[in-house]
C-alpha cells in the first residue's frame, strides 16, 4: 500500500459457523457447513467460506445487527432459516489487513443447524455447499483439492480441536472476542498473510494464503 494512501474503513460484516446437531447420535463428530464462492466473485473467488456477508442498514447496529446480518446471509446463501431464538456464540472477529482496498470488520458466530435443513444454493454467488469435518477440510486444502479463505482456514484449525459441536460451543461460550488483524508480508512474487501472535512467521504451512495485489 502506498504510504500516502490511508487505510480504508472496514465495512461491518458477519458470518455463521454452522455446525450439525448431534441428534440421537450425541457424540457424532463435529461437521461444519462451507460454501464455495463463484470463481468470478470479486472477493475470495472460488474459495470455500462460511456463510456470511456485509451488513445492511435493515440489519440494525451493534451486536444485534451483526447477528441479524449473519442470519440473513445464511438464509440468502444457503437457504437455511436460523430461528431467532437459536443460540449464537461469538467465535471470533477478523478485520481485513490495512493494505487491502476492500476491507471488512467481520464477526463470526457459532450456531447449531436446525434439524433436517439441507443447504440450498442458487448457483450464482454460491456454487456449492458441503458439510466438512474441520480436519478433512484442512487436509483437502493442503492437498490442493479445495481453496480456503485465510480466516476460514484459521477457524477450522480451532474447530478441529473439538470432538463434537457441543464441545466447541461449550469451549467458546462466554469468552471475550478480540479483533484479529492479519498482516501482509511482501516477498516479491508472493504475498504471505500472517496472524500476529498466532501464526509463527517461520512456520506457515497451514496458515498462509496468497493475496492478489491491489
Amino acid at each position: 500500500m502506498p504510504e500516502e494512501r490511508k487505510p480504508v474503513v472496514p465495512r461491518p460484516a458477519a458470518s455463521v459457523v454452522l455446525m450439525r446437531r448431534g441428534g440421537k447420535h450425541g457424540q457424532r463428530a463435529l461437521e461444519v457447513l462451507l460454501l464455495r464462492r463463484s470463481p468470478t466473485a470479486g472477493f475470495f473467488p472460488g474459495a470455500w467460506v462460511f456463510p456470511g456477508g456485509a451488513c445492511e442498514p435493515e440489519d440494525g447496529e451493534g451486536p444485534d445487527g451483526y447477528r441479524a446480518c449473519a442470519i440473513r446471509e445464511l438464509r440468502e446463501e444457503a437457504g437455511i432459516d436460523l430461528p431467532i431464538e437459536e443460540e449464537m456464540v461469538p467465535f471470533c472477529r477478523f478485520i481485513t489487513p490495512k493494505a487491502i482496498s476492500r476491507r471488512f470488520d467481520a464477526w463470526f458466530f457459532m450456531a447449531l443447524a436446525p434439524a433436517h435443513t439441507p443447504p440450498e444454493i442458487d448457483g450464482g454467488e454460491i456454487v456449492d455447499a458441503r458439510w466438512f469435518r474441520p480436519a478433512a477440510a484442512l487436509a483437502g486444502a493442503d492437498d490442493g483439492e479445495i481453496g480456503l479463505a485465510f480466516p476460514t482456514r484459521i477457524q477450522l484449525g480451532w474447530l478441529a480441536e473439538h470432538a463434537t459441536s457441543n464441545d466447541a460451543l461449550a469451549a467458546y461460550r462466554g469468552r471475550s472476542v478480540e479483533p484479529l488483524i492479519p498482516e501482509l508480508i511482501d516477498e516479491g512474487e508472493e504475498i504471505r498473510v500472517v496472524l500476529p501472535g498466532i501464526a509463527d512467521s517461520r512456520n506457515l504451512k497451514n496458515l498462509v494464503e496468497d493475496f492478489r495485489r491491489d
